[in-house]
């Protein structure tokens, strides 16, 4: 089922979410449901706060990135192990519709987390996926791309985001 997403500035977006005690039906459900309403976006990534579910659940598929190797994830309380490296990328964002921002992240994590199935799995990511899974870490963790931008970035680019919202709700 397709699921509305939650815009910013929604309360659900600004606080770190409960982990996940047992992958049950539910969960289940629910990851369906977050697979079906990114792919509906146009996404490739949601976390379970953006569709308001405040649960620590995430799944990513870069698949539809032409530069990113294909790669469908469900991730259930995840965590960074480590990370190295630096790169910039212009990130969108489904809570955020039609704003992108330039930010910087690690280039290379190495993540731990539980399955779909609520095996416990570790693996690295690179590039494209490495700032997907990040971006939908941070959403976990109750931080939007916006609050990773300081000063007059931050300030430009919540004035076009607001700006964004009332051309939309003109149409």
């Amino acid at each position: 089922m397709v699921r509305e997403i939650v815009t910013y500035p929604a309360e659900v977006l600004t606080k770190p979410t409960e982990k996940v005690d047992c992958v049950d039906r539910e969960i289940e459900r629910l990851v369906k449901d977050m697979f079906e309403t990114m792919y509906h976006a146009e996404g490739v990534g949601l976390a379970a706060n953006q569709i308001g579910v405040p649960l620590s659940v995430m799944v990513i598929d870069t698949s539809p990135k032409e530069d990113a190797p294909d790669l469908k994830l469900v991730l259930i309380n995840p965590e960074i192990v480590s990370s190295e490296g630096r790169i910039k990328y212009k990130e969108g964002c489904l809570s955020f519709p039609g704003l992108s921002v330039e930010v910087e992240r690690a280039r290379k994590v190495r993540v731990k987390a539980l399955n779909e199935h609520g095996e416990p799995v570790e693996l690295e990511l690179e590039d494209f996926p490495a700032i997907v899974f990040q971006h939908e870490l941070d959403h976990l963790q109750g931080i939007t791309f916006i609050d990773r931008l300081k000063g007059w970035r931050r300030r430009m680019a919540l004035e076009k985001y607001r700006k964004l919202q009332r051309e939309a709700q003109k149409v």
